[in-house]
């Protein structure tokens, strides 16, 4: 991800500590706290007229769905593509990507309110499945894809809480998803935009009923270029814990 003749500006939720941690983009990156229940008029007048989060804006066009940002992400900035040219692997990722959106975070999130190792077993035996389609790696499409990219950030935070309130270790009886995580943990874009797990269980038992909010900060703590255009997307698709960030580039 070049950065070097582009500036952006990521406007986050609050005032986070981590919000100094730009390891060396000081230069390519303004970090400013947006207070999402009282979101200024001016973001709304100005930025993004749905006045949604996260909304990306590039050559004066903008877009406001995580989905839609991590595709455009790696569409265009240089780097290696995420998304498959092979019909059978962008159609199942295309399903995947659906999935995430329409089934996948809502039976868990729904989960929390009743027995999660009851009612998000066929969510998780999905993924299981889903990971054992494809040979040439431990990812959903066999080599990193969009598809990793939207899941992981959901089930880490899945796993730090449904095994600490709940006692429910996602993985149990799951080896491809056990090993995918693992091999997600290897990677240092991703695993500079973790939230702290104290952060997750506590933020989870309080607004467990409501929309979830963002450690977008985070982001500010990649180590170089290459690792800001994986870690843009691993933000962009946790809206719903929830990523509530404005980028223009």
């Amino acid at each position: 991800f070049i950065v070097s003749n582009e500036y952006m500006v990521i406007y986050c939720f609050g005032s986070l500590p981590d919000l100094n941690l730009t390891q060396g983009l000081q230069e390519n990156i303004k970090l400013v706290p947006i207070d999402l229940p009282n979101r200024p008029a001016w973001f709304k007048e100005k930025v993004n007229p749905a006045n949604k989060v996260p909304a990306l804006e590039h050559n004066g066009k903008i877009m406001g769905e995580s989905l839609d940002l991590i595709k455009y992400v790696d569409s265009n900035f240089e780097g290696p593509s995420l998304y498959p040219l092979d019909p059978e692997k962008r159609d199942f990722g295309e399903d995947m990507l659906k999935y995430v959106d329409t089934t996948f975070t809502k039976v868990v999130f729904g989960s929390f309110k009743g027995d999660p190792a009851k009612d998000t077993a066929s969510v998780f035996n999905h993924l299981e499945n889903a990971l054992q389609k494809f040979d040439g790696g431990p990812f959903f499409l066999g080599d990193l894809s969009l598809v990793d990219v939207a899941y992981i950030p959901f089930v880490q935070r899945f796993q730090v809480f449904l095994g600490e309130v709940f006692k429910y270790d996602i993985t149990a009886g799951r080896p491809k998803l056990a090993a995918w995580i693992e091999e997600m943990n290897k990677m240092v874009a991703y695993t500079q935009t973790i939230t702290e797990s104290g952060y997750v269980i506590n933020f989870f038992k309080k607004f467990m009923c409501y929309k979830f909010l963002d450690l977008v900060g985070l982001l500010a703590s990649v180590l170089n270029k290459q690792d800001l255009r994986f870690a843009i997307l691993f933000h962009f698709i946790t809206r719903d814990l929830g990523s509530s960030i404005y980028l223009s580039i």
